[in-house]
């Protein structure tokens, strides 16, 4: 059992510290910084998916008055060799995908630099391009590990024998198509080189993890480099690293020594500079007796990466942490195609995972003529079905239960194609699940001003309440009022912070603070001197070898679908979870339903078009990538079981960012076969999916 802290702060309804400073526009984003004389970077895109650059011809927009630099790989600087290959721009003629960063001007003002950029003459030597995804292409292959760490592949049993054994067999296939994150503030860095220190004011998730990345990257010591990152506005896993254009103006700032370079990448940049959700192709089988226990699962999974560089989706892992069944088989295999890099979007694996494991258990259930919850139930288990360790905590039935008694489910009609009017109504529900990990490394300083106490961690706020909820653990720690409390984040001259990703954020650091608050009291004690201070490093854990570390939860919906267009509506979504001790309730709901309407968006939606002929994502804007708006959400509400998890950290919380996307578009797939009676088994549900065949469409 972790040595608990006494919960006063936490656990209480409290207001955003950055609340009033987001709403009055003072508080300062990426862009917002005027350190010195400000000048703006455009940069220049590869036309072409793949092949060599063969000329490029600056000289039109130097001409321009108002340019002052242009970078290309003919003079660009030498950036030091890294494995993350998406960041060595500008170091040589190759291009791998369209859009492709292979030049840069910087100007006095934005628009200049933007005319000056499409002057720039590129001549290109072409080659074929490869972007299409397919289960079926002979060269797929299995990474030597999927992302966080999984393993490619797992395997326990005789899948194949059990399956064809069980009484009742499912087998088919799901599909997500590739999404892209569009948080509310594009990517933005403003660097500035001044007496041999780079500084950048950037959109990231995490200032210490951009640091330790750029700073080798560009030959410089990390003392030589400080990320300022006290406000993001929104980052969804996009922002969990430095991309491309970190780098590029950087390199445009080391060349303009004293000029503050802002490079705000556009919302068109964003669909190909800054990752995306891979499309995946998930195969699933499930076997079951006729009292709906499991006995096999397999879930094969097919995805895409970049030639570029390789990420690959951890699609199946949460079919390995879900249900009980003694026979059981996960596999990755991943498509290299000329696209551009792929990489974390909100709950990345578990969402796309979940999506075809919660679908395919509805039809599971359908088959077995099971109520769908009592299915879920019949096949919980205490342990964690690959690895035997049992799980901190874990409260799936609860949540179903208690979804269900809030839902109204008792009163459902499991028969398909209810009418109302034009309407076909229906309901579903669909589990969720999401790892409650801890990132290492971090260290906090505690110092008493003699009236507060200073709290200096790397951490960072991407929207999520990090202000707010780390200020209640600090002073539940330090056995004071949160105004008590002078919390300082965001930059990478604070002492070391993970990033704010994985939703390990609060766990990570709060457990970090607790642990610096504790050694200060046993240095100070309660009557501490004005300028006393404490430093501590986050304690190691061996947590992980000693439990299965999850958060669980039940989604449900409710859907309409128009009987003669085929539209989808969602009325009303429920979301339940357990995820031990909520540490703010304003900001958790706050994180809860917004992933619960992203999970909606995913449903209905998001869907990135890519033109195979050129690798080239054509809906690449606000206009034509469609995003759930205040219309698409009715009735919405989350709420969570009154819980500690005494094993995991010393504040007994696990991470709310991600698990309210999980399972919500499979519970409005499950809705909408309710409603009509047509299994759909790709996403989005767009309305045309529901006119095909037969069906539905005559009057009951």
């Amino acid at each position: 059992m972790t040595d608990m802290i006494t919960p006063r702060a936490m656990g209480t309804d409290r207001a955003r510290h950055d609340a009033v400073a987001k709403v009055t526009g003072t508080a300062p984003y990426a862009a917002d910084h005027e350190q010195a004389e400000r000048v703006h970077l455009h940069p220049v895109q590869a036309t072409i998916a793949r092949g060599r650059i063969a000329g490029i011809d600056t000289s039109a927009a130097e001409a321009l008055d108002g340019v002052i630099l242009t970078l290309t790989h003919l003079d660009a600087p030498r950036l030091a060799s890294s494995d993350d290959t998406e960041m060595l721009i500008l170091q040589s003629d190759e291009v791998a995908f369209r859009g492709q960063l292979i030049g840069a001007v910087v100007a006095r003002t934005s628009e200049t630099a933007r005319e000056a950029a499409s002057l720039v003459k590129v001549t290109y030597e072409e080659q074929p391009v490869d972007a299409t995804l397919s289960a079926e292409r002979d060269d797929l292959y299995a990474p030597d590990e999927v992302n966080a760490g999984h393993e490619t592949d797992t395997a326990s049993g005789d899948v194949d024998a059990a399956f064809e054994a069980a009484e009742v067999r499912l087998e088919q296939t799901y599909t997500t198509p590739m999404e892209h994150n569009n948080p509310m503030e594009p990517h933005t860095t403003v660097a500035l080189w001044q007496e041999e220190h780079l500084t950048l004011w950037d959109s990231i998730q995490g200032a210490h993890t951009a640091r330790s990345a750029l700073a080798p990257l560009l030959g410089l010591e990390p003392e030589q480099l400080r990320v300022l990152a006290p406000f993001v506005g929104g980052g969804f896993g996009s922002k969990g690293k430095p991309h491309s254009h970190e780098v590029l103006a950087a390199m445009a700032a080391m060349r303009l020594p004293g000029l503050s370079v802002s490079f705000c990448v556009t919302r068109q940049q964003m669909f190909t500079l800054t990752g995306y959700r891979t499309p995946t192709i998930s195969r699933v089988r499930l076997g079951s007796d006729r009292q709906g226990r499991l006995s096999a699962i397999s879930h094969d999974v097919v995805e895409q990466s970049a030639r570029l560089y390789e990420f690959a989706e951890q699609t199946a892992a949460p079919t390995r942490t879900m249900y009980a069944a003694p026979h059981r088989r996960t596999t990755h295999r991943l498509a290299t195609l000329d696209v551009p890099v792929p990489f974390w979007m909100r709950a990345p694996g578990e969402c796309p995972g979940m999506h075809a494991l919660e679908v395919a258990m509805d039809e599971l259930a359908i088959a077995c003529e099971l109520d769908p919850i009592e299915l879920r139930v019949r096949n919980d288990t205490a342990i964690h079905p690959d690895t035997g360790l049992p799980f901190t905590h874990r409260d799936l039935v609860g949540c179903l239960r208690e979804g269900a008694r809030r839902f109204g489910w008792a009163d459902r009609d499991p028969r398909p194609g209810r009418r109302e009017g034009d309407w076909f109504v229906g309901t579903g529900v669909a589990a969720s699940t999401y790892p409650a990990l801890m990132m290492t490394g971090n260290v906090a300083r505690v110092t008493y001003d003699g009236d507060r106490y200073r709290v200096e961690i790397g951490a960072t706020d991407i929207g999520t309440g990090t202000w707010t909820a780390l200020a209640q653990i600090a002073a539940d720690a330090l056995e004071c009022p949160v105004e008590d409390v002078d919390l300082r984040i965001g930059d990478s001259d604070l002492p070391t912070g993970s990033l704010a990703g994985g939703s390990t954020g609060i766990s990570s650091w709060g457990t970090t603070v607790v642990t610096a608050a504790r050694a200060f009291r046993e240095e100070h004690g309660r009557t501490p001197a004005a300028g006393a201070t404490t430093q501590a490093e986050q304690p190691e854990s061996d947590l992980t070898e000693r439990f299965a570390p999850h958060s669980f939860g039940a989604q449900f919906a409710e859907v309409r679908v128009h009987a003669e267009t085929g539209e989808v509506r969602v009325p009303r979504m429920l979301g339940v979870f357990s995820v031990g001790r909520i540490i703010n309730p304003r900001t958790a709901h706050s994180q809860l339903t917004g992933a619960m309407v992203m999970g909606l968006s995913m449903a209905l939606h998001e869907h990135s078009v890519l033109d195979e002929r050129w690798a080239h994502v054509v809906n690449h804007d606000l206009a034509g990538y469609h995003v759930a708006a205040h219309a698409d959400v009715a009735d919405i509400e989350a709420v969570w079981l009154d819980e500690t998890d005494e094993h995991i950290n010393p504040m007994g919380s696990r991470g709310v960012g991600e698990i309210g996307i999980v399972g919500a578009s499979a519970a409005v797939a499950n809705a909408t076969y309710h409603a009509t009676g047509i299994r759909v088994r790709e996403l989005p549900l767009t309305p045309d999916l529901f006119l095909r065949g037969d069906p539905q469409r005559v009057a009951r």
